[in-house]
């Protein structure tokens, strides 16, 4: 081997093992994106003429899930879970919804601006309580919800209200090509505006060590408390994301909090984020939360009883909770 050829070899095999090693850490994330391939597969087997179409639709019903999947990540990974997220994605819907009916596209803008200031005022008053008062977060959520649920109530009683139209643009049809969905883009886009440099952030790492270990994280100088709250404060955020994308999904506001809640803490567990805290990411609930909508869809190609797509989503959270538990047995043997 030549001199100039040993020191490109050895690039290679550095390159290699940087690869190998990040196909480790994230190797239950590549294993569920495998899946949901097989699983859009068997999609097109059972029925031929899902398309383009079919799948813009499916990124706009996954886009609002999705956004609270990633909220839930969020506060998860920090160490704690929020119960709330549903009642404040329904909160800031109606009050878009409310503020948009009948306004210009202007005005749109800043209805837009201020239903994400308030998504992180709500989550700055859920961290908070919960650091204040100590109370498990699991408990001061729950409570929250109820709160939040009964603001949405009394600002529209009933769905109703309307969305500008370029907001319904930005989640509905495809751009560019039509099979490249304007919901999924829109997911891309924020998550790499939002999560991407916070992960590589003091921010970002303070979260991570909080929820891997408090006592460790506040001996290295870690301000726990304060990590804590704008952890809950992120978490607003995309919920608020998530109230506005069900805006413009739907083009109108519901005060049903919905099923959002339990569904993002299904996609976190199932996405490989430990409820433990301190390990995990957004990509792998993302994907979760396709996969999960995916099979309710199937079972409807089917003509399966659409209830057993809820028994299905239990079997696989369980599936995934004992293979999650297994994998850490032989961690601690090891």
């Amino acid at each position: 081997m030549s001199a100039v050829t040993a020191p490109v070899e050895t690039a290679r095999a550095d390159r290699g093992g940087i690869l190998v090693s990040w196909a480790r850490r994230n190797a239950w994330t590549l294993g569920l994106l495998g899946f949901l391939v097989v699983l859009l597969a068997f999609t097109k087997v059972i029925q031929p003429r899902y398309g383009p179409i079919p799948v813009q639709g499916l990124a706009t019903s996954v886009l609002p899930l999705a956004l609270a999947a990633v909220a839930q990540a969020v506060v998860v990974i920090s160490g704690g879970i929020d119960l709330s997220i549903g009642s404040m994605m329904a909160l800031t819907s109606v009050i878009a919804a409310t503020a948009m009916d009948g306004r210009s596209a202007e005005f749109g803008v800043a209805v837009v601006l201020g239903v994400l200031l308030l998504g992180l005022v709500l989550g700055a008053v859920n961290g908070a309580l919960v650091v204040v008062t100590r109370v498990p977060d699991i408990v001061v959520t729950l409570a929250m919800s109820f709160v939040w649920a009964g603001c949405a109530l009394l600002v529209r009683a009933a769905p109703g209200g309307s969305a500008v139209q370029w907001l319904k643009d930005l989640v509905v049809g495809s751009i560019g090509n039509e099979w490249v969905p304007r919901a999924a883009v829109a997911l891309i886009v924020i998550v790499a505006i939002i999560w991407i440099p916070l992960v590589r952030s003091g921010l970002g790492l303070s979260i991570y060590a909080i929820g891997s270990n408090r006592l460790a994280a506040f001996r290295s100088g870690v301000p726990v408390g304060r990590t804590k709250v704008l952890a809950y404060v992120l978490t607003g955020l995309f919920a608020a994301l998530g109230g506005l994308a069900l805006t413009a999904s739907t083009g109108i506001g519901s005060p049903v909090p919905g099923p959002y809640t339990l569904l993002s803490v299904a996609a976190v567990v199932l996405g490989g984020v430990s409820l433990a805290g301190g390990r995990g990411g957004v990509f792998g609930p993302i994907v979760a939360v396709v996969v999960l909508q995916l099979v309710r869809t199937d079972m409807t190609f089917l003509n399966v009883n659409t209830n057993l797509a809820v028994v299905a989503q239990g079997v696989i959270l369980i599936g995934v909770v004992m293979v999650g538990s297994l994998v850490q047995m032989r961690r601690a043997r090891g």
